[in-house]
């Protein structure tokens, strides 16, 4: 049988059909090949029937599959469109930013300190994070002051607010300290003689700012109203997972070390091991949290309550410097407050 001619000959003889239900065309159809083609039904082979099944599928879905098309086209233009405006967007805050910094001006220290948090809790940062992370430290080592006390604070604000975009799940965890720790390696072995300082500030400001926000995350559970319960578990296959923050946080510092030169691999080994007794609070609020989410939704379907983070393209290498270095200024305010405080305290006794 020449199959070209086969498939031809049903295919038109199928769109003749005058057959007012499926099963009715489809009995005239292989009936039709029994009679033209002198082939009953029980003997065609693979080929034979799988032209006559992709024939008919094709001819009777025809509509639905252009409705499909139609609406996937009109799905695709509408992300397009959301792309397009979730930058204006991104861009907008930008600028409200920009022009209240300026503004404000910068003599009051404090102020500025608290505008820069408004505006990381108010932008999306995942996406920036590296450049972010980079234009931070440097400026940090450009300033020459309490390198590991200001890069401690810089990460903790940094892990915590993005941390805070998107669900606690141990993935995105694990995705955002490999972040802040590849940027913090690069510039340490760039600049040797003050690698343990970077490095042990951004370990430190890591393992504060999950702190922080696991806690805060056990707090949200806690008094969570029953009707939102089912859109908080849906990234949550495995919620002991959670319990193992402090696993997630050694295994990538190893595992960026194996990518780093011996000095480095080592300097790193030296201050994990150094903070290592400090991890027991990342231990304990993290069993605590997995415990409550255990405790409160047990009984929920897992679904889950997640802003995302939509790409910011185009400026955001710009802003992620002027935000690095305003994560500076930020921090260094913190910085000189807590001095401040501490030296009163002293002259008052």
């Amino acid at each position: 049988m020449d199959i070209e001619k086969y498939e031809r000959n049903i295919r038109n003889f199928y769109k003749k059909n005058s057959g007012s239900s499926l099963d009715e065309k489809v009995s005239s159809i292989v009936a039709h090949i029994e009679e033209e083609w002198n082939v009953p039904k029980e003997r065609l082979n693979f080929q034979e029937l799988k032209v006559l099944a992709e024939s008919v599928m094709e001819l009777e879905t025809k509509s639905l599959h252009d409705q499909v098309q139609d609406l996937l086209a009109q799905k695709e233009q509408i992300e397009r469109q959301l792309e397009r405006k979730s930058l204006e967007l991104q861009n907008a805050k930008y600028a409200i930013f920009n022009a209240l910094e300026e503004k404000l001006g910068t003599d009051a220290p404090s102020l500025q300190r608290d505008l820069h948090q408004i505006k990381l809790q108010s932008i999306d940062l995942f996406d920036m994070l590296e450049e972010m992370v980079e234009s931070a430290i440097l400026t940090t080592l450009e300033k020459g002051h309490d390198v590991e006390e200001t890069i401690k604070e810089i990460t903790k604000d940094i892990t915590h607010e993005t941390l805070n975009e998107g669900t606690m799940s141990t993935i995105r965890i694990r995705k955002i300290i490999y972040t802040i720790l590849q940027s913090a390696i690069s510039i340490s072995e760039a600049t040797p003689n003050w690698a343990e300082e970077i490095l042990r500030g951004t370990l430190r400001g890591i393992r504060t700012g999950l702190v922080k926000s696991i806690h805060e995350f056990k707090q949200q559970l806690q008094y969570m109203p029953d009707e939102i319960k089912a859109d908080v578990l849906r990234d949550y296959a495995d919620i002991d997972e959670l319990k193992q923050t402090n696993l997630v946080f050694t295994q990538t510092i190893q595992s960026l070390s194996k990518t780093t030169d011996k000095g480095t691999e080592a300097l790193l080994m030296k201050v994990s091991k150094d903070i290592h007794l400090d991890m027991d609070e990342l231990i304990i609020i993290s069993k605590e949290t997995v415990d409550v989410l255990k405790e409160r939704l047990s009984s929920v379907t897992k679904e889950a309550m997640e802003r995302g983070s939509r790409a910011l393209q185009s400026e955001k290498a710009q802003e992620a410097k002027r935000m690095g270095i305003q994560a500076w200024g930020a921090a260094k305010t913190a910085l000189d407050s807590a001095i401040r405080t501490a030296k009163d305290k002293i002259e008052k006794k």
